[in-house]
């Protein structure tokens, strides 16, 4: 099988791992791929700023500082710096990364640059197309990011989807693959009998999470409610998370990995009540890795993973979940984790990258 030579960035505004507090999925994932790309004897060169330290090939920082890391840099407070000054520096900063890439892959040192910031790395792949580059998309693909992607195609650049779902607004676009995110079981303890009685809700604060309409459930079913994610304020919390909350209802704010499985492993069900075209979830595939099987809308990536009646129920409104919650002791947990195990496993996903980046320069494995 071909040694592939792979370059790999995600973020130039931190470290790699991030700072703590720091919760950036698409930064584990490329993480999970590089590694262990690099563990089966591929050449993997991570790009990010000094501090990061991944287990690959090679580090490669370029000699940028991260801008954001136990504060902000001085750029960043400068003078005549509001949000449209920001906005571009934050660009730049990824910028200077993927050129310091695309520099190096002139010279013939790459066979495939995997980027994760795709929006950022556009107009630097298509300007040069004898050097093959895969995105990794995270984000729902709005129309106007569609919009963009087409103007900026090439016959270089290849998408890699996390789901189904996730290309239906732009079914044209050249996809690679769709390659489901995956987790390490191995790291993750299973729960035969939870602990507790509770309903949990993890991820942002925000709108399209749902994070409103868990606690509006919890209320309707008298149940208790632990949400777990990075405090916010504005409007948004204070008028409809920061009035419930009480002894019955309760924000824990943000928990080590291993204070997370015991959440995940220790509740009822998990409440996954989206308001938005979720790209995957790994919300999802944690909870169920840990036995706990999840209670989501039917939206975005939602039927690809939660199979109803076996490790969960996938609903339409407010009152089908708090329905469905009584319904949950009759899920087996056992068949949570293996259902995750085997669709969504480490290894599985590393599979899915090697098959796909062979494929893309031309080569069999085997």
């Amino acid at each position: 099988m071909k040694k592939l030579r792979i370059a790999a960035m995600v973020s130039g505004h931190f470290t790699t791992p991030p700072p703590p507090g720091v919760i950036y999925a698409p930064m584990d994932i490329a993480v999970a791929v590089s590694e262990g790309l690099a563990k089966r004897g591929h050449d993997v060169t991570f790009f990010a700023p000094e501090g990061s330290k991944i287990k690959v090939s090679k580090n490669e920082t370029a000699g940028l500082k991260p801008l954001r890391q136990n504060g902000k840099l001085a750029i960043l407070a400068g003078p005549n710096v509001g949000g449209a000054e920001k906005a571009k520096i934050y660009n730049l900063w990824d910028q200077f990364l993927l050129s310091a890439i695309y520099k190096e892959s002139l010279d013939g040192k790459f066979d495939v640059v995997h980027i994760h910031p795709v929006d950022r790395a556009l107009p630097l792949a298509y300007a040069m197309r004898n050097i093959p580059t895969v995105y990794t998309l995270h984000d729902p693909i709005y129309p106007w990011r569609a919009e963009i992607f087409r103007m900026f195609s090439s016959p270089n650049q290849h998408y890699v989807s996390i789901s189904d779902s996730q290309r239906l607004p732009a079914p044209d676009l050249n996809y690679l693959a769709t390659i489901y995110n995956g987790i390490d079981t191995k790291e993750i303890p299973f729960y035969e009998k939870p602990k507790g009685n509770y309903l949990l809700f993890v991820g942002r604060l925000h709108p399209e999470k749902g994070v409103a309409e868990a606690v509006e459930i919890a209320r309707k079913t008298g149940d208790e409610l632990i949400i777990l994610g990075p405090p916010v304020t504005g409007e948004y919390w204070d008028k409809k998370i920061k009035p419930y909350l009480g002894e019955k209802i309760r924000h824990i704010g943000v928990v080590s990995r291993k204070e997370l499985y015991e959440y995940y492993g220790n509740a009822r069900a998990t409440l996954v009540p989206i308001q938005w075209e979720e790209p995957f979830g790994l919300v999802m595939i944690e909870s169920m890795a840990t036995g706990t099987p999840v209670i989501a809308f039917r939206r975005g990536s939602v039927p690809e993973i939660v199979v109803g009646g076996k490790n969960g129920f996938i609903v339409d409104t407010v009152d089908e979940m708090a329905e469905a919650i009584k319904r949950v002791g009759a899920i087996r947990r056992n068949d949570c984790r293996i259902h995750v195990e085997e669709n969504f496993g480490m290894e599985r996903m590393i599979d899915r990258y090697e098959e796909a980046f062979l494929q893309l320069v031309g080569t069999k494995s085997g």
